[in-house]
């Protein structure tokens, strides 16, 4: 049963027609992606309500990051950035170099936001 939750939560954000971080924001993301202070800024100068689902798919995924989750499911922070930052982040290029150099730091800026994202502030937001 989880994973068919997972699949359609990833699907979701996969098929939204606008990414959940907007494209306007890709290059700051890929250029700030190792950069804690600098990716959370990227946060918060989102549109809010980008900014609101993005921070509760990461405290969501800050659950699952826990050793106590990780043991069961086995999905560490990195599988966790590199399922998900797809879903997050649209690279709008054609060219293959590009979009496989871009697909590491994609991960890495969802990773750090994981790691480092003040998420407490969505405690108890449905």
């Amino acid at each position: 049963i989880f994973s068919l939750a997972a699949s359609l939560l990833k699907l979701w954000y996969r098929e939204l027609e606008e990414p959940l971080i907007p494209h306007e924001f890709y290059e700051q993301c890929i250029t700030h992606y190792e950069n804690p202070e600098a990716a959370i800024a990227v946060v918060h100068s989102l549109p809010r309500i980008n900014k609101m689902v993005l921070c509760y798919l990461i405290r969501f995924l800050q659950v699952f990051v826990q050793p106590s989750n990780v043991a069961v499911t086995k999905m560490d922070v990195n599988n966790l950035a590199m399922v998900m930052a797809p879903n997050c982040l649209r690279c709008q290029s054609d060219d293959p170099r590009v979009i496989f150099e871009n697909t590491r730091k994609e991960m890495s800026f969802l990773r750090v936001l994981i790691q480092h994202l003040d998420t407490s502030f969505m405690e108890g937001v449905l």
